[in-house]
């Protein structure tokens, strides 16, 4: 493999070996401690513009399917590892890792120390970086330096639906549930559809009143990547579909919900990403172990008083969670449908599913 250098925007370089496409790549530096789930890491949404390191050792050793993406394409800006494993083992692998960024025109580096890169990026926070194979250090750190930084522009177009579909279709579904497409992940539609929910998936430009004239029995604002507060018009959706229809946001969703009841938000030194983050149930005291990937949380401290914080991130206190005390709304900041990461915490699906069930019970009974 040919020399590759990683840059990142306060000098500090790494040499390593260049895998995937022969491209140069900016964007944030951020770090996941996820064990395993490259692939699903790589096609999340929420990944959009930043390289990736991981920091388990080595990647690629069960190859790439045709089952794990959770997007249409590889998110990620370029995906940066310790040891890259070019002979994979595993029965449903179609290709090598190095393959599949090069069919997507994704770079790599391999070969660097990613142990002292994340304490980096732990101590000092998350940073600008390059990932390049023809230029100098100094050449690389001059480019990056004119880029412009995460952050700075809205995402969420970029990989929202461009236009409507519906996923699930069933014959006689037992409930319908729009999606406000801010950056969804295949895993969130699956698990709807084994609850028996058949999806409408709509661009996150849709606009409350459209949302409501397909008369969903439920509405789920997805994860997503960037900064919440760039989302006025995501927040003003949501400010039209509040005791109209029962809601649930998950990650980004959660940040716009939390916008909509009158919260700030505010970018975390190194954010949190990975399939190990332990989060506290509030009212149960029950600690889940979950799977988060996010750089902005929210302040609880413009929240309305209809609002309450259900969950905890047990690490630094973070808000996790929040449910509305008069309307069908619950909100969590971790990703329930996993993907990678443990299965602890699909149930959430289930708890939004029961209180659709609920509204219609009573609109029911209304009649």
């Amino acid at each position: 493999m040919p020399d590759a250098l990683l840059v990142l925007e306060d000098g500090t370089v790494f040499r390593g070996e260049a895998i995937g496409a022969s491209e140069r790549a900016h964007g944030e530096v951020v770090f996941s401690t996820a064990m395993t789930g490259y692939q699903e890491a790589l096609t999340d949404p929420s990944f959009a513009e930043q390289v990736l390191v991981m920091t388990y050792p080595l990647q690629g050793n069960y190859g790439v399917n045709d089952f794990d993406a959770q997007s249409r394409r590889v998110q990620v800006r370029a995906f940066v590892v310790r040891e890259h494993c070019d002979t994979p083992s595993h029965w449903r692998s179609t290709k090598t890792l190095h393959e599949y960024l090069a069919d997507n025109g994704v770079p790599g580096i391999a070969g660097i120390d990613t142990r002292a890169l994340t304490r980096r990026l732990r101590n000092a926070g998350v940073m600008m970086g390059t990932v390049t194979h023809d230029e100098s250090p100094a050449d690389a750190l001059a480019r990056l330096r004119e880029l412009p930084r995460y952050g700075t522009h809205d995402l969420v177009p970029w990989v929202s639906a461009r236009q409507p579909y519906s996923y699930g279709a069933q014959a006689d579904p037992a409930r319908r549930i729009v999606v406000l497409d801010l950056g969804v992940k295949y895993n969130i539609l699956r698990s709807l559809t084994r609850l028996g929910c058949e999806t409408s998936v709509v661009p996150c430009h849709t606009s409350a009143e459209d949302i409501l004239a397909m008369k969903p029995d439920g509405v789920l604002l997805s994860p997503g990547p960037g900064d919440p507060a760039l989302l006025d018009y995501a927040v003003n959706t949501v400010r039209g579909l509040v005791g109209k229809t029962p809601l649930m946001g998950i990650c980004l969703g959660h940040q716009v919900l939390g916008e909509a009841f009158g919260a700030r938000t505010y970018k975390l030194k190194f954010g949190h990403r990975g399939a190990n983050h332990p989060v506290r149930d509030e009212l149960t005291g029950r600690v889940y172990i979950t799977s988060q990937n996010h750089g902005y949380a929210v302040d609880q401290s413009g929240l309305s008083s209809d609002i309450e914080v259900s969950h905890r991130h047990v690490n630094d206190g973070t808000v996790e969670g929040m449910r509305h005390t008069r309307e069908p709304v619950i909100t969590i900041q971790y990703h329930s449908e996993a993907s990678p990461g443990p299965l602890d915490s699909m149930y959430l699906f289930q708890q939004f599913v029961d209180m659709v069930d609920a509204v219609r019970g009573q609109a029911r009974r209304a009649t």
